[in-house]
């Protein structure tokens, strides 16, 4: 039952340190005994999930935002599409975010993810977000000569990243107090694993378009990226935006566990369905009434 799934471990909301070492890439014991049980299990999230979010909709209070950060071939995409893809269309919304465009790199490094925020009642789905800057542009700093920064943000990296560690944290904070729920995942996936992945994709005819040798490139840094997802991930978990670091290696475990920890984020808002002041409820009496007349 999807009732003994619980995520709740993995939710990490900015107490101690965090060193990805010591958080598991697997589990002891699978969640599930057979793809048949998988599939039913992800079906009924799926289900409460929906009901969640169409009180949500109806609410017209709330938005909840889920950014989702891990390295190449964790499973962001098959994630997204197993756990959300049986909620309403209308209410959910997804962005990838690749490499800016000009129109992009001509604003701040935020502007772009905050034009796809979702409105209240929706639920959007950030693809990798503007955890990026202080991910790949850190373990690649050049990268920064292309963002047309003031040279005084250039002159000491350190401090320009504990900055934007303030703005992401501060960012928000602001949607949080806004009506936003700011949940995140890092998928945590092993480095073997990811490996057995790579030539999974070079060997499955089917697959071979989903490998680009610039991944080797990035794997190669994969130590430096480990540093630079635990001190982001360190500076900007907190109660109102919690990261989950989710084990990776089995793609249903993850599937499970994060459906679980975003049924969990749901309840917190405490949603229901809106109460109509007594006189719209005299008005739907009064159109019951009139449908109920033979001559309506």
């Amino acid at each position: 039952m999807k009732e003994s799934i619980d995520a709740s471990e993995f939710r990490y909301a900015g107490k101690g340190k965090v060193n990805l070492n010591k958080w598991s890439t697997g589990l002891d014991q699978r969640l599930y005994k057979d793809k048949a049980q998988l599939v039913a299990l992800l079906r009924e999230f799926q289900e409460e999930i929906d009901a969640h979010q169409q009180q949500m909709y109806a609410q017209d209070k709330f938005a909840m935002l889920l950014v989702f950060q891990a390295m190449d071939a964790a499973g962001k995409d098959g994630t997204i599409q197993h756990v959300m893809s049986g909620i309403n269309p209308h209410g959910v919304e997804v962005t990838a975010f690749k490499r800016p465009s000009e129109e992009e790199l001509d604003h701040d490094y935020m502007w772009r993810t905050s034009k796809a925020l979702p409105g209240r009642g929706k639920v959007g789905i950030f693809n990798r977000s503007y955890y990026e800057e202080v991910l790949v542009v850190r373990v690649h700093p050049g990268i920064l000569e292309g963002q047309r920064l003031p040279d005084a943000a250039m002159e000491n990296l350190p401090r320009l990243w504990e900055q934007r560690f303030e703005q992401i944290r501060n960012f928000e904070e602001y949607q949080h107090l806004n009506g936003m729920r700011v949940v995140k995942f890092f998928l945590h996936v092993s480095k073997d694993e990811q490996k057995r992945r790579f030539l999974d994709r070079i060997d499955d005819v089917s697959k071979n378009w989903k490998f680009n040798p610039g991944d080797l490139v990035e794997r190669a840094r994969w130590d430096d990226y480990q540093v630079a997802y635990q001190q982001a991930i360190a500076a900007t978990a907190t109660k109102a935006a919690p990261w989950y670091i989710i084990p990776a290696d089995d793609k249903g475990d993850m599937r499970l566990l994060v459906s679980a920890a975003i049924l969990s984020e749901m309840k917190r808002l405490k949603l229901a369905w809106p109460v109509l002041l007594k006189e719209q409820q005299d008005s739907l009496a009064a159109c019951r009434k009139q449908l109920l007349d033979p001559q309506t």
